[in-house]
């Protein structure tokens, strides 16, 4: 029953355009005989497809493409050293703008060609906004970040300002999400409320498009009721068969399936519905867009337009242990990485076999330097580390909570289903050990010792962590069908997480702060407002959804064939 492509009502058919020729047709209607058309791009758009599609349309136009008016490659390579470095994984978050990229000379003569134009002009690509600020029709094609990962992959697309088109998946996606993305999502955020149309140009030749004016009523519509962004799965070498089997993920010729993520809003996609057609757009847009009604203003006061709650699938069933890691100190993240906040987090497990564990946390008594040793000598090769000499194995059961507080020592093991909740700075993770395995790609996947050394909290050992961070349960309240507790997360960390036991009818409020839910037990429940502001809402089972700072009180109840049996969400907010 899980919906692996929810969509949001957003409007009606007619609403929508579909096809390059409807939407050239509507750019023409729009522009004059001395039009300057800005059609910016997100990093990852195809700008072969666009620029012929858009110049067959206007052929006496004037094509600027903004490539074209880019630094050479080496200067810009040059520019970003200092932020990229020449670790495998990380960087150093930055202020780089999209104007740094252009050529001081070359911006300004285009500049001068949009100012008093004889003929329609067009610029096309990343920063074609900067050329022209104030265009007689702006264009924004948008790109889900999921679908910039998959034409890394596939090697159809280059960094901004490059043409690595041939480097490493891995390094290409290191560059975007430290330089190129960080760049464009702040000049999106200045180009929200001035988009004259909305480009979705995520399947290669099905471009839809919808109004400015559409597309900011739907956001504005959006954080009025519970939504659910767009999940997106992935294969990795530890990686299992659950999802497979209960999100009715296709093999697709895949060794497997280890992730996915199903509340990451900057990585994830909202699909707005316009009858049986969809325009996706990346959900961070509506975190831009509506930041104070989706977070709160508390909320929104403390991190800014980000989404500091990260939910995500962990597959081992069938698969193997994730690699042995530990997550940096919020002073570490800050001084090394430019980061304010650090990826805490916890293992909910929604399924687990009979052998299932957690490494977690020290054991007592353990020598720092001989346990760093052994995993020195183990990266080198020829020496499998001990672990479980150093690092605790707990048993795992279904509906078990392991909270893991950044600088703990941590690993879920083989036969095991997963629900991360955790805080959201995305790639900040030091493996410490990875079993000796190679990457789906045939390398070693990186490891990061120094990192690792210089943040693991050697005091946190086997008693603290069993009567610490292991099923930290606090019953809370009840009432007619229901009950509440607290499962943690750790006094450390600044999301709250609480469970809900029902038959019947559970009251929650927002009380001004985002909550973000995952049903993980029962068939189905549906989520309704008891004023009626929202029309009722349908979730199934290891479903994540989002309720919004300002949708205040809701209810949750079953409602699939077995309304009887017990159902439960697990639901988590950020500490006030």
């Amino acid at each position: 029953m899980y919906d692996r492509f929810p969509y949001i009502p957003s409007g009606s058919r007619d609403e929508c355009l579909e096809g390059w020729p409807a939407i050239t047709q509507a750019i023409r209607a729009r522009s004059g005989q001395t039009s300057v058309i800005v059609i910016e791009c997100y990093p990852g758009v195809f700008l072969d497809e666009v620029s012929l599609e858009i110049s067959s349309a206007f052929p006496k136009a004037k094509l600027i493409r903004t490539a074209d008016l880019f630094r050479a490659a080496a200067e810009i390579d040059e520019m970003l050293e200092r932020w990229l470095g020449d670790d495998p994984v990380f960087g150093m978050m930055n202020q780089v703008e999209i104007e740094d990229f252009f050529h001081p000379s070359l911006l300004a003569t285009a500049r001068a060609r949009c100012a008093n134009p004889n003929r329609p002009v067009i610029v096309i690509g990343t920063g074609a906004s900067l050329v022209c600020p104030e265009p007689d029709l702006l264009v924004y094609a948008d790109m889900a970040r999921w679908e910039i990962q998959m034409r890394q992959r596939a090697n159809e697309i280059a960094n901004l300002g490059t043409d690595n088109f041939e480097e490493r998946p891995s390094l290409k996606y290191k560059r975007a999400f430290f330089v190129d993305w960080r760049a464009a999502d702040r000049l999106k955020q200045r180009l929200l409320d001035k988009i004259d149309l909305l480009l979705d140009t995520n399947t290669p030749g099905e471009p839809k498009a919808i109004s400015g004016d559409v597309f900011r009523r739907s956001l504005a519509a959006i954080v009025k009721r519970p939504f659910r962004v767009v999940p997106f799965f992935d294969p990795g070498p530890w990686g299992g068969h659950w999802m497979e089997r209960v999100c009715g993920v296709p093999p697709d010729g895949k060794p497997n399936h280890a992730w996915c993520f199903d509340c990451v809003p900057e990585e994830n996609s909202l699909l707005l519905g316009f009858d049986d057609l969809r325009v996706e757009v990346p959900s961070i847009d509506l975190v831009f867009a509506q930041p104070e009604a989706l977070l709160g203003q508390n909320i929104y006061n403390r991190f800014g337009a980000e989404f500091p709650i990260r939910f995500d699938f962990l597959d081992t069933i069938g698969g193997g242990n994730l690699s042995l890691q530990v997550h940096p100190l919020t002073s570490y993240i800050r001084e090394h990485f430019g980061m304010d906040y650090t990826q805490d987090e916890s293992y909910y497990m929604l399924d687990a076999e009979p052998d299932a564990c957690v490494y977690l946390g020290l054991k007592e008594g353990i020598d720092p330097k001989a346990m760093l040793c052994d995993l020195e000598r183990a990266q080198k090769g020829g020496f499998d580390f001990p672990a479980e000499q150093y690092v605790n194995r707990f048993p795992a059961h279904k509906h078990d909570h392991f909270l893991i507080p950044a600088g703990t020592v941590h690993c879920s093991g083989r036969d095991s289903m997963v629900l991360e909740i955790s805080a959201t700075p995305y790639i900040f993770t030091f493996k410490l050990w990875d079993w000796g395995r190679l990457g789906l790609d045939g390398r070693p996947r990186p490891i990061h010792l120094k990192h690792g050394a210089a943040n693991i909290q050697w005091n946190r050992t086997t008693e603290w962590v069993r009567r610490s961070l292991i099923n930290q349960v606090e019953p809370l309240a009840s009432g007619d069908g229901w009950r509440e507790e607290r499962t943690g997360l750790h006094a450390l960390e600044f999301i709250e997480t609480r469970r809900h036991w029902f038959t019947g009818t559970v009251p929650h409020d927002t009380r001004g702060t985002v909550h973000v839910l995952n049903l993980i037990e029962g068939e189905r429940a549906i989520v309704e407002s008891p004023i009626a502001a929202f029309e009722p809402f349908v979730i199934n089972y290891a479903e994540t959804f989002i309720v919004p700072a300002a949708v205040g009180p809701y209810t949750v109840r079953p409602c699939g064939s077995d309304k009887t049996r017990e159902h439960a969400t697990i639901q988590a907010q950020v500490r006030v």
